[in-house]
């Protein structure tokens, strides 16, 4: 009897494991859309760190760069089903599943690093947390501060909205973005992310926009020329557990996810103060050349508030909730 004993619960231990809730998961996958380097693949890891020293080697994270699980919109969409741990994102790519977020996006509404983590971090970032769960099924449980989306492109240097007549820009799938480049007289193309390299380097497109960090970590010096330092959109990546998996794990757990995300985000902060100009520097050094925008950017400004503000308003959580936003910030209201 004992021989059989020894044969037959390590199988049904084994069949048990496979079939475990994820409350009992060791091991979590998490996505990426950008290539290792970056500035999430630097949120990312310091996140697996942070919780296999938490957790004294219980609970690991496996990052997945490069899309490798899919577009950034499709991990939200696993996560929100329970079929993915974790992913970081563009924020932009959160807003089709929770519109409220997408004050985060409005274009010069965040005008500093400093700013990008006053909101995120306070009541407003709070609330954010809040409607995406309740929207998405997702949880927000870190940031990855990346700095402004500035403007690539093959062709001439731009310094003015003029000089943006004729070119092809890829711009994500989101439609306050979408919207600032037609306000700005471009008609942008939607391009997937994992589709943007080539795109740039057949000529199928003439520009994107993101920044400098994750510039550098694509590589994207080997197919584009100019950078103009527009600063409409702060890049702000938010870390999200799916939150069926996040309320199966038990208390602990999720109280070091917490913890780990908070620490991480801390840590992605003082990683974009102390890389950016370094990698400025090095871009340079690759052969592109950095302009700056005429005029401080005025028209590009004014044109934005005056065309993109106003439509976004409802979706936002209404014209109060951006003038909330600039009160934190101690801007007027608009």
């Amino acid at each position: 009897m004992k021989f059989v004993k020894r044969i037959v619960l390590p199988f049904i231990t084994s069949i048990s494991l496979l079939s475990a809730p994820a409350a009992l998961a060791k091991d979590y996958k998490m996505a990426l859309g950008d290539a290792a380097g970056g500035t999430q693949w630097e949120l990312g890891t310091k996140f697996a760190e942070l919780l296999d020293e938490k957790s004294k080697g219980k609970l690991k994270v496996n990052l997945f760069p490069n899309g490798q699980l899919g577009n950034e919109q499709d991990t939200v969409n696993n996560a929100s089903l329970g079929l993915l741990d974790f992913s970081v994102l563009a924020i932009n790519n959160v807003t089709p599943f929770s519109p409220t977020v997408g004050l985060l996006t409005m274009p010069y509404v965040i005008l500093s690093p400093e700013e990008a983590k006053s909101l995120t971090q306070g009541k407003i970032g709070q609330e954010l947390v809040k409607n995406t769960v309740r929207d998405a099924n997702v949880r927000i449980v870190g940031w990855a501060y990346s700095g402004f989306r500035v403007l690539t492109n093959s062709k001439r240097p731009i310094k003015s909205l003029k000089d943006l007549k004729g070119l092809v820009i890829r711009v994500p799938r989101n439609e306050i973005m979408m919207s600032t480049y037609q306000a700005w007289g471009v008609n942008p193309t939607p391009m997937a992310w994992s589709e943007t390299f080539t795109g740039l380097q057949l000529g199928v497109v003439d520009g994107q926009d993101n920044p400098y960090i994750t510039i550098d970590a694509m590589k994207f010096n080997e197919v584009q020329k100019y950078v103009t330092n527009i600063r409409y959109i702060f890049s702000i990546e938010p870390l999200i557990v799916s939150e069926s998996v996040f309320q199966s794990q038990k208390p602990e757990v999720q109280a070091m996810i917490l913890e780990a995300g908070k620490e991480a985000t801390e840590h992605s902060y003082k990683f974009l103060l102390a890389s950016e100009e370094k990698i400025k520097k090095s871009l340079i050094a690759k052969g592109m050349e950095i302009h700056t925008p005429v005029n401080a950017e005025k028209e590009w400004i004014d044109l934005a508030k005056k065309k993109v503000w106003p439509k976004f308003y409802d979706s936002i959580g209404g014209k109060a909730k951006l003038d909330e936003a600039l009160a934190t910030l101690g801007r007027k209201a608009h």
